[in-house]
């Protein structure tokens, strides 16, 4: 960040090299749909650009990145909610499957992932930041801006959501014999 303050625009390539993926993933899982995410990251990268001069070093990279990301996501929900446009529950499983996959495993995870959309967003939020972008509870709390306690709470309702959610579809499902 100080090189790119500095004027040095190869700097902002390999922060964007670095970190690309991990923008993407995140955004993808909380939004629920890949060209969202896209535009997530664009605009998360857009804004190290524009505020590398201001940017004060207080803690990681990634975290405050994260923290980016997250604000845009929330703006972006906030956004298509207004304009009463809904997220399809189904727009999750392209990110996690492919045509390779053993059909079983890709069934799998796309039960997952629409278990995961169907989680509130702050539920969401903390459990893609935790699990996916494999951030610690300390970090969460710097990226959110809640309280420990509150991302604690937040992450075990996640978990236990998703736990009601996935054994309902096994039950849907016809359940194990």
């Amino acid at each position: 960040m100080r090189q790119l303050a500095s004027g040095q625009r190869d700097a902002l390539a390999l922060l964007v090299q670095r970190h690309q993926d991990k923008v993407r993933g995140l955004a993808c899982r909380f939004l629920g749909r890949w060209d969202g995410a896209e535009d997530v990251c664009q605009d998360a990268f857009l804004r190290v650009y524009e505020t590398a001069a201001q940017y004060q070093p207080n803690g990681q990279f990634t975290t405050w990145l994260y923290r980016v990301v997250a604000n845009l996501c929330w703006d972006r929900r906030k956004r298509a909610r207004r304009e009463a446009q809904a997220l399809p529950n189904g727009s999750w499983a392209g990110w996690a499957t492919n045509d390779e996959m053993p059909v079983e495993r890709r069934e799998r995870l796309e039960r997952i992932c629409r278990a995961v959309a169907a989680l509130p967003e702050r539920q969401r939020l903390v459990l893609v930041l935790s699990r996916y972008g494999n951030l610690t509870r300390a970090e969460i709390v710097a990226v959110t801006g809640w309280s420990l306690p509150a991302v604690e709470s937040c992450l075990v309702r996640a978990y236990r959501r998703l736990r009601e959610l996935l054994s309902d579809e096994e039950d849907g499902c016809g359940g194990r014999d």
